[in-house]
């Protein structure tokens, strides 16, 4: 099984925010492979679906974004095997540059912190730059809407054939 987490933070205040770019991901690969997320379970809202044969878990967790640690713990424990990808911002990238990683540090963010916090440095993880501007505050940066929606509608298409190409 693969779990495929998008971080963000749950509320229509914070949709197209660059918070919630995790999220954006995860919705959009749910629509490609025709998967709807209707489950509230583990702190998280779930969509389960198969590609290229392997069963695939989507989740977002409910926790909002600085406690994400304790949804991806509890889909830790209950799918002891899954291989776990966590989908989210990076203000130390450029809008629109992805990065993937097996495994890592958490960085600057504050999701990647919980998680480790949590469950260790041992997940993949799929960063999406959004940049900084560095005239506004970090927090009211990565809480307002996106600007650029044409690169970023680009970016989420990108970032979602990365993730379908990592389920195997």
């Amino acid at each position: 099984m693969v779990i495929i987490v998008g971080l963000g933070n749950i509320g229509k205040e914070y949709e197209d925010t660059y918070h919630n770019i995790g999220f954006m991901v995860v919705d959009r690969l749910a629509q490609k492979l025709s998967a709807s997320f209707s489950v509230a379970k583990d702190k998280c809202m779930i969509a389960k679906t198969f590609y290229n044969g392997q069963s695939v878990l989507l989740a977002k967790p409910t926790t909002y974004m600085n406690n994400s640690g304790e949804a991806v713990a509890l889909l830790k424990k209950r799918y002891r095997d899954g291989k776990i990808i966590v989908v989210c911002d990076d203000i130390d990238l450029p809008e629109g540059k992805l990065r993937y990683r097996e495994k890592g540090s958490s960085g600057t963010h504050n999701g990647l912190r919980s998680i480790v916090a949590f469950v260790g440095e041992d997940f993949a993880r799929l960063k999406v730059g959004i940049g900084r501007d560095k005239s506004m505050e970090l927090a009211d940066f990565v809480l307002s809407k996106i600007k650029n929606k044409e690169l970023f509608d680009k970016t989420i298409d990108e970032a979602v054939d990365i993730l379908l190409g990592k389920i195997c």
